[in-house]
């Protein structure tokens, strides 16, 4: 069997340890009173987009926008659901300035598509 380099064996088993620790605080969000009107947004970078099959798209003046995984958490999230959606890091903050009528920070988050593709915020759970 083939032994994983050092730097690679640490780096899977902070990855297992962050996971866990993920798990608990969600399981405990999920238990909470605060569970029925909470969006939880998980997204990472795993430094450098190696595991992506295309090219980032081009956004603006400051380069490349990243394709980030991200996971959406919550009684609001469409169930088994896919989105094809082109989504940057602002997109959360677009959804957040959608959510409370905020005005946008900047020129990115101000033409970035909101998440709520995502969610459905009038089926059948609400």
């Amino acid at each position: 069997m083939r032994r994983l380099p050092l730097r690679r064996a640490l780096g899977t088993q902070i990855r297992a340890i962050l996971q866990s620790k993920f798990r608990t605080i969600i399981s405990k969000i999920e238990q909470s009173p605060f569970w029925s009107s909470t969006v939880i947004i998980v997204t990472y970078d795993e430094n450098g987009g190696f595991w992506d099959h295309v090219p980032p798209p081009v956004v603006d003046k400051w380069g490349p926008g990243l394709r980030v995984p991200t996971l959406i958490i919550s009684p609001f999230a469409r169930r088994g659901f896919v989105d094809h959606t082109l989504y940057d890091t602002t997109s959360i903050l677009k959804m957040i300035g959608t959510r409370y009528g905020l005005a946008p920070l900047a020129q990115r988050d101000a033409h970035a598509n909101d998440l709520l593709n995502s969610l459905d915020l009038y089926g059948p759970a609400h």
